[in-house]
């Protein structure tokens, strides 16, 4: 292609004299985004090709499977973290890339004897700063939580799949259900400290840059499992989250959009295409940008253990937690965000 051409287009390439250091932490992200787009497809097609071509490590693999059956009961169980994992080398070039920060303010206090539920937000595209900062050690979330086990919820769907499972696992992660929930919180012993995305993959449709639109109107799950347990609730705050991806925008009332809207509707989640960078040249592509995102986690709303909590508990607690998340939101967003007097947060 003539270079003029690349020029019109106005096609952004990385320089070639780019540090090792750099470069190891695009690897890194390239690595990542290929787990979250192509890890189910693999996982399935090693399986197929195991049980299918081979002679004898199909046996070993059919027992494997089996297993898989007996234990999926461990994703509502705690799960089994493994620090060695959650150390990977890999985790923390992921976490220089954009760089990701982990800020626990002064406030944010824990009794060790208490069980807290951290509640995370934005989701963005991927949670990408709660993810780093939670389920890996690459900015010492257990250094600074000492007295806490620390444990991070996804969909059940992610502790099915060979061999990607045993990954998701070892990081800490557990199923988002309410039984998965209640039994870390409700550990009588205390000492166990998980996070929740509460808008999920619904949230991912509002993203676009410099936009906190958080899905948590009518989000009053969480409440009642915190209500249940008496478990505080920790706001948590991913400044700049919404900045490392976009999205194709279809416009209102086009095909494409009334495709997302039906597919929201029907099963929970949308659709989306993310536009980022890519791998040779910064303008288009998959891969999420260089933009830092700041993990601020606030200071726990207390509660009182009510194992029927009423409706009117559950809406005054969620009515206090929307409160006290704004505060943090309008508190911090000074020291992460560029032009914060035009950004505020937008519940739906």
């Amino acid at each position: 292609m003539d270079p003029s051409t690349l020029r019109e287009m106005n096609i952004k390439f990385a320089p070639l004299n780019i540090p090792l250091e750099r470069r190891l932490q695009t690897l890194a992200i390239v690595a990542y985004v290929i787990i979250l787009i192509l890890g189910v497809s693999t996982s399935i097609a090693i399986s197929l090709y195991v049980l299918l071509y081979t002679e004898y490590v199909r046996w070993i693999y059919l027992g494997y499977l089996t297993w898989i059956f007996f234990d999926l009961n461990s994703r509502e169980r705690g799960g089994r973290p493994k620090q060695w994992v959650r150390k990977w080398l890999w985790w923390k070039y992921l976490a220089d890339y954009f760089p990701v920060h982990f800020i626990k303010l002064p406030s944010c206090e824990l009794d060790p004897k208490k069980n807290y539920l951290l509640c995370c937000f934005p989701h963005g595209m991927m949670a990408t700063g709660a993810f780093v900062s939670i389920a890996t050690e690459a900015r010492d979330i257990s250094k600074k939580f000492p007295n806490h086990k620390i444990h991070m919820h996804t969909l059940k769907t992610n502790f099915v799949f060979p061999l990607l499972r045993e990954l998701v696992l070892s990081l800490g992660l557990v199923s988002s259900s309410a039984e998965s929930l209640n039994y870390i919180l409700g550990r009588p012993e205390g000492g166990n400290l998980t996070a929740l995305v509460i808008g999920g993959a619904q949230e991912a449709f509002y993203t676009k840059p410099h936009q906190y639109k958080l899905v948590l109107r009518n989000r009053k799950g969480f409440i009642k499992v915190a209500l249940r347990n008496g478990s505080p609730l920790v706001p948590v705050m991913s400044f700049g989250e919404p900045d490392i991806l976009s999205q194709v925008d279809f416009g209102d009332g086009s095909l494409l959009r009334r495709f997302q809207l039906a597919v929201k509707e029907y099963f929970g989640f949308v659709p989306i295409v993310p536009l980022g960078r890519g791998i040779f040249q910064y303008s288009f592509g998959l891969l999420p940008r260089r933009k830092e995102i700041a993990v601020v986690v606030g200071e726990p709303i207390d509660v009182v253990k009510s194992e029927k909590p009423t409706q009117e508990q559950i809406d005054n607690l969620h009515h206090e937690f929307i409160t006290k998340l704004t505060q943090l939101f309008e508190t911090e967003k000074k020291n992460y965000l560029k032009n914060y007097e035009k950004i505020h947060l937008e519940i739906v």
